[in-house]
């Protein structure tokens, strides 16, 4: 019997190939599957499709190794055209876990409900928080103010150069009532030993109220020799432990931000400007002796 099996294979492969098959030089063929269709499909869930029932028609072939294919009915193009929209239509729902989920309008309309009900604080809710100890940071500003009312923000200003605090900042209350309220509470309120300065901040692009111009003497007092961490807000401290001080600056340097070591200081009035001299110059202020005088008016320039 083996002899005849042999007899079979050799006579197999010097049969001549079929007509329909393409011209090759192996004694076997195989038949070719279709080009089958290039789509990836990315799905949420970790389930995958049926499998079409294999078909008995014309489009279902048998494959060298058996394996069976078939083109895939309609109700799996159905699910296709689920996941991947027609194209035509907009807001189409998306398979989710084999599930076709839609957002409703109405969950859309009170998302943006609820993104619209914030309201800017007016500018007026803003305050000005002078003389602060240079430890305090605007989280504890926050947290200070937030006795008031709702803080909206809260900031300390800080020397560009140095990244030290400059002993002054902002705080925005949620409304005008609770700003004044911060007023109220916290101005002339002890810090670490040290009053602060609280009072409504002047709103953006409107100009400060200055004290006019005197026709008589001069109510300005030039301060010299100040140590390089005292600001504005020092200042007005010092002073107004001898009358009202109507304004009070130091003097920076423009292109590196730091003190120039001097700085001006106005009084409410001539019996307090006199007071002012008297008491602080030569003083000494962190080591350094103050130099206190009327500052001299500069002469205006002709046209």
């Amino acid at each position: 019997m083996a002899s005849s099996v042999a007899v079979s294979l050799r006579a197999l492969a010097a049969a001549p190939l079929p007509k329909s098959s393409p011209a090759t030089s192996c004694p076997f063929f195989v038949l070719l599957a279709p080009a089958l269709p290039r789509r990836l499909l990315r799905l949420r869930s970790a389930r995958r499709l049926p499998l079409a029932p294999l078909a008995a028609s014309d489009s279902a072939f048998e494959s060298s190794v058996g394996v069976n294919y078939a083109e895939p009915d309609d109700s799996e193009k159905d699910k296709e055209v689920e996941l991947f929209g027609s194209g035509d239509d907009e807001g189409a729902g998306e398979l989710v876990d084999d599930h076709s989920v839609e957002v409703s309008a109405a969950v859309e309309d009170e998302v943006e409900e609820e993104v619209g009900e914030y309201v800017e604080p007016p500018e007026e809710a803003k305050v000005y928080v002078g003389n602060l100890p240079y430890d305090v940071d605007s989280e504890r500003l926050a947290q200070l103010f937030d006795q008031a009312g709702v803080v909206e923000v809260a900031e300390v200003i800080y020397n560009r150069e140095t990244d030290q605090s400059r002993g002054f900042g902002f705080v925005t209350m949620s409304t005008v009532e609770e700003a004044e309220k911060a007023v109220e509470m916290f101005h002339r309120y002890d810090v670490n030993g040290r009053l602060l300065t609280v009072n409504k901040a002047a709103p953006r692009g409107s100009r400060v109220d200055r004290p006019p111009r005197q026709s008589g003497p001069s109510l300005r007092i030039y301060v010299g020799n100040l140590p390089w961490q005292v600001d504005d807000s020092r200042l007005v401290e010092l002073f107004s432990e001898h009358g009202k001080v109507v304004d009070a600056r130091v003097v920076y340097d423009r292109e590196t931000g730091r003190s120039r070591g001097f700085g001006f200081v106005t009084m409410a009035s001539q019996d307090e400007l006199d007071d002012a001299i008297a008491a602080l110059d030569g003083q000494s202020l962190d080591g350094r002796a103050l130099r206190v005088n009327v500052a001299e008016e500069r002469p205006r320039r002709g046209f």
